[in-house]
């Protein structure tokens, strides 16, 4: 009778997949579970859509009857699992998957946000002239004592901030380049008109961070969210010799912002 019983239960088990006993999904799954496939089937019929707000937590207790703690947990495993993003203040979205970078491209941050379909803005956060230390030396091949021009800026698209970026210049390659206005002016921009500098390519290294101190505050996202940290050093031709032209790191917030590679055979 024990062995029949457990093969009835089987059985039972696999027929779930076409929704023939759903009332068993409802008492074998948690609450929360179940509130979480429910709202990623709105999602997939786009109930609501990209970008849009999903319901409040208060919403979600009443369409499903089930407890605030229930339905933070649905919506909270949700974000984890990069379905949805919240903006303090404002609710939960579904993360737009319209917002994806180029991988293997070589184009400035606001080039990017704008074949997004979103307006660009930058702010400049920082721009100075210093000493490059053994990290620069090494990636930019200079000498001791050669000097480097920092500029930090963040990088928003319709005013949501989406990375912050520190790039390195060296100064004996673009002299007087800490005059120009970088919170206005695009970095590749000026390489390539005032400098006759041509982009060819770039190295780049990615790995997932956690957002901390001046990271997280800047990019508006909580203390220890995953981030994206991107390195890399940019290569160009400057009097008739490729060389290294940059080195730059990148913060990139993943709840807004997926990437993609295009791969040829």
């Amino acid at each position: 009778m024990l062995i029949y019983r457990n093969v009835n239960m089987l059985t039972r088990l696999r027929n779930l997949s076409e929704w023939s006993d759903i009332n068993l999904l409802n008492e074998m799954a948690p609450k929360y579970y179940i509130v979480k496939k429910k709202i990623l089937e709105m999602i997939d019929r786009e109930e609501v859509g990209p970008d849009g707000m999903v319901p409040s937590e208060r919403e979600l207790m009443s369409m499903f009857e089930v407890s605030r703690i229930t339905a933070k947990k649905a919506v909270d495993d949700l974000v984890k699992e990069g379905y949805l993003y919240r903006i303090q203040g404002k609710g939960t979205f579904i993360k737009n998957d319209t917002l994806n970078q180029d991988l293997v491209s070589i184009t400035s941050c606001t080039e990017d946000i704008a074949k997004m379909g979103m307006t660009p803005s930058k702010q400049l956060l920082a721009a100075e002239v210093m000493a490059a230390d053994q990290a620069r030396m090494r990636k930019l091949q200079l000498c001791r004592g050669d000097k480097v021009f920092m500029v930090k800026r963040v990088y928003s698209a319709d005013n949501h901030p989406l990375n912050l970026t520190t790039t390195y210049l060296p100064c004996k390659l673009f002299p007087g380049i800490e005059g120009y206005d970088f919170g206005a002016e695009s970095i590749y921009h000026v390489l390539e008109s005032k400098y006759n500098t041509r982009i060819t390519k770039a190295t780049r290294t990615i790995e997932a961070v956690l957002a901390a101190d001046e990271v997280s505050e800047i990019l508006k996202i909580d203390e220890g969210e995953p981030i994206l940290l991107f390195r890399a050093v940019t290569l160009g031709i400057v009097n008739g010799k490729e060389i290294p032209i940059e080195t730059f790191k990148s913060y990139y917030r993943t709840d807004k912002l997926k990437f993609y590679i295009n791969q040829v055979k």
